[in-house]
């Protein structure tokens, strides 16, 4: 990338594969690279402003299907956490471990909105109609008219009422969500309201089910600890044994031919474990 806009491809190509500096790469190896560098963008780039090692790793960053990019920003949150893969890639470009950090970060660290969205969304709609087919008990998707109420379906069954949050997630081995704080208000007074976690596959369709008890996700949260602020939304890790399979509070509603993912027979939710730096 430092040679061809003075050289061109066919010079470079030369260079690399005659030149003693280079003789560690052999000619299908440049080609490979060269393929790579233009697939990525990098030999049409506007960054051209950017020094090349960060122009190449932002665009590794992009172009790569590691299987820790989507967790970014759960496993890296500081620099000494950088993946030993990205570190080694960072120093072979001439970044420190702090520069790899923050291209992570600015690439691959921010939280995805809409896809959460449609993530949940898609998970409420499923779990809606799934309790629609395996319940006598009046199904109301609350969330598909007002997102107020704090929870997203209401089981309406008199005294065995549920008020359901649902939390859906495509990770796997990592149970995390998000909690706002008109949710945990809710939370706190309404005792017909409980989080339902949903793991779903790549084609949204519910793989596993699991409830988590309101006074261990209480006990998690950060307390206000001044009149001028308080916090508006936490991100919370669920541990595999706070994942309880199932709903067992709709046991008692559930007809005969409900799916063993609602009465908790099913396969298990794949929860949070300790992180590698590997």
């Amino acid at each position: 990338m430092e040679k061809l806009p003075a050289n061109g491809r066919a010079r470079c190509r030369s260079l690399f594969t005659t030149h003693a500096e280079y003789s560690d790469i052999s000619p299908t190896q440049y080609d490979a690279a060269y393929r790579w560098l233009e697939e990525a963008g990098l030999l049409h780039s506007s960054d051209d402003n950017l020094p090349v090692g960060q122009r190449v790793f932002r665009a590794a960053l992009l172009t790569s299907d590691i299987y820790w990019f989507p967790d970014a920003d759960i496993h890296v949150r500081e620099p000494a956490e950088v993946p030993i893969d990205a570190g080694r890639a960072a120093a072979a470009l001439g970044l420190s471990e702090l520069q790899a950090y923050q291209e992570i970060h600015a690439v691959r660290g921010k939280v995805d909105t809409a896809e959460r969205s449609r993530i949940g969304a898609a998970g409420e709609a499923a779990l809606a109609h799934l309790l629609s087919s395996s319940t006598a008990a009046r199904i109301e998707h609350v969330a598909a008219h007002s997102d107020g109420y704090g929870y997203d379906i209401a089981v309406h069954a008199g005294r065995r009422s549920l008020h359901i949050e649902t939390k859906a997630t495509t990770r796997r081995n990592r149970l995390t969500f998000f909690l706002s704080r008109r949710e945990y208000e809710v939370m706190r007074h309404d005792a017909y309201w409980q989080l339902v976690m949903l793991q779903l596959t790549d084609q949204l369709a519910i793989n596993a089910i699991a409830s988590i008890d309101s006074a261990w996700i209480e006990a998690q949260l950060p307390a206000d600890r001044s009149p001028y602020s308080r916090w508006e939304a936490c991100r919370i890790d669920v541990p595999a044994e706070q994942a309880v399979s199932g709903i067992p509070r709709l046991a008692p509603l559930l007809d005969r031919a409900a799916p063993a993912l609602l009465r908790g027979s099913g396969g298990a939710i794949s929860a949070s474990q300790p992180e590698r730096r590997d």
